[in-house]
């Protein structure tokens, strides 16, 4: 989708893209490029929002009703011998925020509980169990910060839930299942999440196809957490980890059988639906399947020499950060999706679902060798190193499904409001420290501008502005050149 609007600009002279400012707030933070940290909130009970802006010595503390009005707002002192990153938040029964610093290498928290009212801040100290491994991710949910881990050893995942200075810990049991690839040679957990790392994807937002075409994925639900495991080319794997009892149960889902070899399948979870995707230089397999009945819904085989007539948008190349090159037949797009890991990512948007197809390959090369990327291969790989620099390729196209699960064509979609959002930090100076926060029904995109030295917060609605008549404004003076996109870091509620 971060494509959209480079599409646009090839067909249109300039946009104007749907967004408003909020709210300014003078902040000096010392040194932001290398010690600024920034945690833009909201509280899951009240609405309220939350801004945390931080350097190395002090954090400035700011919070807004439900109707975005600065209401309280003080400045504490970080009192740290040890840089430390801002890993999330949690909000206490007594309306109060908690922040959770971690340590670089992640084995132990300094969680700080922020009194607002009477500006007075609380401390301690949590150090993470011998038994703890690792750190696979962290996320918030429900007003809890929630962090889960590796253990060492044993085929178990560690769930940690903290908030008002309590944690409790919850243990996922994975050593009944078994783990084959389609060879039916067996794996254990640990090597597959060693070599193969879980990758969440962000329940609010598009999840770009770098992250999409990861091989273990993660889906965080009211509940319960959703792990996909696509290394087994035959069939995903799919676990249900139940938050409240620590149960985990198995399903498998058996990939769209394709007429010639191919080397890349995936999938990617959303609305209680599991889309699948295989590829090779023939042939595309797309299916889409019921999560709870595992009946298939949809199933979609196309040839290379096929026309897509269902496709949204060209089909795009891109190499590292350069500007995207349309590919012209479908036959071209297969043969550069077969060299890469193929993926799928869909974005629930009102009553459609808005997919991106597609590959993504990065590899990073060292003194002596690239390291692999190919999820056969790297079982074997044994001495990693640390790359010198990384290349990229990815390959593209969009499309739309209805309600019904059936291809919309639609000859110009509007931007969405993410779209909006990366086009709007890749244009615009002084920007850094940005965060992305979710509403009902917009995004508030947050962020420190270097040069006035201000906290702004901008609201992103999808769409461009419209006049009174209802059609698009279309400005020529307005982003002339294509965008160069970067990642965002999205805090989930």
């Amino acid at each position: 989708m971060k494509r959209l609007l480079f599409f646009f600009l090839l067909t249109s002279n300039s946009i104007l893209l749907s967004q408003t400012v909020l709210n300014t707030y003078p902040v000096n933070l010392t040194n932001p490029l290398e010690n600024g940290q920034i945690l833009n909130i909201e509280d899951a009970k009240t609405h309220e929002i939350y801004v945390f802006a931080a350097d190395d010595k002090k954090i400035n503390i700011l919070k807004y009703n439900k109707s975005l009005f600065l209401t309280n707002q003080f400045t504490d002192t970080i009192e740290s011998q040890e840089k430390r990153i801002l890993s999330g938040y949690s909000i206490s029964e007594d309306g109060n925020p908690l922040l959770y610093w971690s340590s670089l290498n992640y084995r132990n928290i300094k969680i700080v509980k922020y009194f607002v009212e009477s500006k007075t801040s609380k401390a301690l100290n949590f150090n993470f169990p011998e038994e703890n491994e690792y750190i696979i991710t962290t996320f918030q949910k429900n007003n809890s910060f929630y962090i889960l881990g590796k253990e060492k050893k044993s085929a178990h995942l560690l769930l940690y839930q903290f908030n008002d200075g309590k944690c409790e810990i919850k243990m996922f049991d994975f050593s009944p299942f078994k783990f084959q690839n389609e060879s039916g040679q067996n794996l254990t957990l640990n090597a597959l999440l060693r070599y193969l790392p879980i990758q969440k994807m962000d329940s609010d937002a598009f999840n770009p196809l770098d992250k999409a075409t990861s091989i273990n994925k993660m889906y965080v639900l009211d509940d319960h957490i959703i792990l996909t495991f696509d290394y087994n080319l035959k069939k995903t794997q799919v676990f249900d980890l139940n938050m409240e009892n620590s149960n985990v149960t198995e399903k498998s889902f058996e990939q769209p059988i394709s007429k010639k070899l191919s080397r890349t399948s995936n999938s990617f979870y959303s609305q209680n639906k599991l889309f699948q995707v295989k590829a090779n230089k023939d042939e595309f397999l797309f299916d889409i399947k019921d999560y709870d009945s595992e009946k298939s819904i949809k199933s979609v085989s196309i040839s290379k020499t096929d026309t897509i007539k269902f496709k949204n948008s060209p089909f795009f190349i891109q190499v590292n950060n350069e500007k995207p090159q349309e590919i012209k037949t479908t036959s071209k797009f297969l043969k550069q999706l077969s060299g890469l890991s193929v993926g799928v990512s869909v974005f629930k948007n009102k009553k459609s679902n808005l997919i991106t197809f597609g590959g993504f390959m990065e590899q990073i090369f060292t003194d002596f060798a690239p390291i692999p990327h190919d999820y056969n291969a790297i079982f074997n790989f044994e001495n990693s190193i640390n790359g010198q620099y990384s290349q990229s390729k990815m390959v593209s196209f969009d499309a739309t499904l209805d309600s019904n699960y059936e291809f919309v064509s639609k000859q110009q979609q509007e931007p969405l409001a993410i779209d909006n959002i990366y086009y709007f930090i890749s244009t615009s100076k002084n920007v850094s420290l940005q965060n992305i926060l979710k509403l009902k029904d917009y995004y508030i995109l947050s962020y420190y501008d270097t040069d006035s030295k201000q906290y702004i917060m901008r609201k992103f609605n999808d769409g461009y502005m419209r006049e009174d008549n209802g059609n698009p404004i279309m400005n020529k003076s307005q982003f002339s050149k294509p965008a160069k996109f970067e990642k965002l870091k999205f805090i989930e509620n």
